[in-house]
């Protein structure tokens, strides 16, 4: 997988509010349990079930099965790729080519 593609895949598994509430709990609590996060988050199972997925095929997240639970845990390694590309996200200089000059008021 390419470094765009890599990146278009972790923006969309961060794309829903709910995934980012999941997140949240996680860097709050550190191995949390499957039902843990549903009571947290406030959707049913299988909403909570398809969005842990979601962030756990991207890498956001792990996954390991405690005998008949599911603890889960952030991945922060996995981001690296998408902060560096929005930390080199910068304005362009006014030199650049293709910057209107603003224009003077009349």
């Amino acid at each position: 997988m390419s470094e765009d593609e890599t990146v278009v895949t972790l923006a969309k598994a961060l794309a829903h509010p709910a995934r980012i509430r999941i997140l949240r709990l996680l860097q709050a609590t550190p191995g949390c349990i499957g039902g843990t996060i549903v009571d947290a988050v406030g959707l049913a199972q299988s909403t909570v079930s398809e969005h842990l997925r979601i962030l756990k095929a991207a890498g956001v997240i792990s996954g390991e099965i405690d005998g008949p639970r599911v603890c889960y845990a952030l991945n922060p390694r996995a981001l690296s790729v998408l902060a560096d590309f929005v930390a080199s996200l910068k304005a362009a200089d006014r030199d650049a080519c293709c910057i209107p000059e603003p224009k003077a008021a009349t």
